[in-house]
């Protein structure tokens, strides 16, 4: 079922043609009247303040002229003066509580836009008592009951909320809105609203302090089209955004995407169908892992005019959306998506859900069962009567961004943060920051990389340093164990594991690696490569690692390479070397079970000879306690 609720609020119950026909009135005085239907003719020719002049003058000559009480109540209500509609509806009811029942469902409507919660209540379930209200009507009714009770219960339990203004260097006269900030908080990127042209502006934080917004780019900017209501990848290469009207479009607002290519922005393209559609597509949300888009449309098969769907990313593009479902969208509207990098926690504002009025900001968990929980409001007065939406979160969960037009600022819309509620605050997250560069030269290396979860054994990030800086950032969840694998062709591939186990999310965790060159003698320590104690079969969290090197001597099909067994000093020397030889021969006859020629390997136990370390600890002993592969040939 769809509800139109705009058109429903706002024009619907105008009984302006009805009362015009009318003959007979709630007054004889025909001055009065003759301002009646003036002002009806007025409204038929959308002259709104010329038929408030006139309803006021009828008023003012019989103050109990019904009609034009609630013709008036219409009127102001269409022009958003709720407190003064109310009044005229009150009113109305007053002199004839029969009058119609329309009547109770807009003044309950009006009251919830001015907070008066109890009042509305009163009035809405007035109205529903009549009887042959139609479905949808009632369904509206008891949506904004809904709101009433919720509201009521918010306002007695307010949640901590200090909003700060972000300052001169974002906020301006002009309206700014829709910031979202990379991982590190090093760099914000908003819309700013000028001559009703948007565009992006953005502000790079140095020594803890926003600098200057400025102009983002002539590139993905323009000055005949509009663009809004972006997403900024993680690590900041990456920006999806909203572009209207734009002749390479396939509907009236599309979503792009546009790549960072050193201090400038590359050239913005739509993203194709099945993801843009002739309709609206718009406000998109990019996973940490940038493989899942959410984004808001009103394209068919959706549960109400404006819905929120997702589409993951496949070797082919985009792949069909799909529909967030009943657990996120409503016969209303939800907006605003915002997945933040837990990839578990989700926020959107809608008006479907109870709420204080008009949109309200919500907050979903993903369950174990892989489905999304029922949406959270964030409370009051995070929420008020007004419209919130635009609500972003930093990596670390701990502060939001969103824009405001309801407190005290520069003009218009402001950019403000707030340290956000902890019973709404998302999973802890980190991230990884590092920079890969050419051993021998030390300049820097685009490369792939890729982390991996040890637990689950599957991939987290993946991705390819910047060509000009060599760094990367990846966002992931704190508290686990993982491997890091870095390739680039003609070079050695990288291994590495990490823990994140007590480490302060609100640091970065930084890495610096140097990449060799591929060479006769090159070695590799396969750092997840895992064995039980005393054991040679492969754990399963080593094939990741295995795929890697599968990959590599695919790439190179001239190198051939030892695969090398270590131990420590602990036990008997025999035994090690054993050890030792059975954990290379276990990786050997994996590579050869898996597609590489056996003739390319050959492998080795060394037991505890040519340590990397003193065996003076169990730190050092895990190090010499390794294995590791070295070219022959290449």
């Amino acid at each position: 079922m769809r509800i139109a609720l705009f058109l429903l609020i706002l024009m619907g119950f105008l009984p302006v043609c009805a009362h015009a026909q009318q003959r007979l009135y709630s007054t004889a005085d025909k001055e009065a009247i003759k301002y009646y239907a003036l002002a009806s003719q007025s409204i038929d020719e959308h002259l709104y303040d010329e038929a408030i002049l006139q309803l006021q003058k009828a008023l003012g000559i019989d103050n109990k002229f019904i009609e034009a009480h609630a013709q008036l109540a219409d009127v102001l209500r269409l022009r958003r003066q709720n407190k003064q509609a109310i009044e005229h509806y009150l009113k109305v009811i007053e002199l004839n509580p029969d009058y119609n029942r329309s009547v109770y469902l807009k003044v309950g409507d009006s009251e919830i836009t001015e907070s008066q919660y109890a009042s509305a209540q009163q009035h809405l379930e007035k109205y529903l008592t009549y009887p042959n209200i139609t479905a949808s009507n009632i369904a509206y009714a008891q949506k904004l009951v809904n709101d009433c009770k919720y509201s009521i219960q918010a306002l007695l339990h307010p949640v901590a909320f200090k909003p700060v203004n972000m300052g001169a260097e974002i906020n301006t006269a002009a309206d700014e809105y829709l910031p979202t900030a990379t991982a590190d908080e090093m760099t914000l990127i908003f819309t700013r609203k000028i001559n009703n042209n948007e565009d992006f502006y953005k502000s790079i934080k140095l020594n803890n302090t926003w600098q200057k917004a400025d102009y983002l780019s002539n590139i993905i900017n323009t000055a005949q089209y509009n663009e809004g209501a972006q997403s900024i990848s993680q690590d900041g290469k990456y920006l999806f955004f909203t572009g209207c009207n734009r002749p390479d479009g396939l509907g009236r607002c599309d979503i792009y995407i546009s790549q960072k290519k050193g201090d400038d922005w590359g050239k913005p393209f739509s993203l194709s169908a099945p993801l843009n559609t002739s309709g609206w597509e718009a406000q998109p949300s990019i996973s940490a892992d940038g493989r899942t888009l959410y984004f808001v449309s009103n394209r068919k098969g959706g549960y109400g005019g404006y819905d929120i769907w997702k589409s993951s990313l496949t070797e082919k593009g985009w792949g069909a959306p799909e529909n967030m479902g009943p657990e996120i969208n409503t016969a209303f509207d939800e907006q605003s998506p915002f997945i933040h990098p837990d990839d578990s926690t989700f926020y959107f504002c809608s008006n479907g859900w109870p709420g204080l009025g008009n949109k309200d900001l919500f907050v979903s968990r993903l369950g174990t069962d892989g489905k999304w929980k029922k949406p959270e409001n964030l409370g009051y007065p995070i929420n008020s009567s007004g419209d919130e939406n635009g609500l972003t979160i930093t990596a670390n969960g701990e502060y939001a961004f969103f824009a405001s037009n309801n407190l005290k600022g520069f003009g218009g819309y402001d950019i403000y943060t707030f340290q956000l509620p902890v019973n709404v605050r998302p999973n802890m997250v980190t991230y990884v920051k590092g920079k890969i560069v050419d051993g021998k030269t030390n300049e820097p290396l685009e490369s792939a990389i890729e982390i991996i979860d040890l637990q689950k054994n599957i991939p987290v990030y993946q991705d390819y340093s910047s060509e000009d800086q060599g760094e990367f950032l990846a966002t992931i969840a704190g508290g686990k164990n993982y491997g890091l694998n870095i390739s680039k062709e003609g070079y050695l591939f990288y291994s590495d594991n990490f823990s994140l186990i007590g480490h302060n999310a609100k640091n970065a965790y930084n890495i610096s690696i140097s990449l060799s060159p591929i060479e006769v003698g090159g070695k590799v320590i396969l750092k997840n490569i895992f064995f039980d104690t005393n054991k040679f079969d492969l754990k399963a969290e080593s094939k990741a690692e295995l795929q890697k090197l599968i990959e590599f001597l695919t790439l190179n099909p001239a190198v051939h390479i030892e695969i090398s067994g270590y131990t420590d000093d602990i036990g008997n020397d025999q035994i090690n070397q054993l050890l030792s030889e059975n954990r290379a021969k276990s990786v050997y006859s994996y590579l050869a079970a898996n597609g590489i020629n056996a003739n390319r390997l050959v492998y080795k136990g060394y037991g505890k000879t040519e340590p990397i370390a003193p065996n003076t600890s169990d730190e050092n002993r895990g190090k010499n306690r390794r294995t590791e592969f070295k070219i022959i040939t290449k």
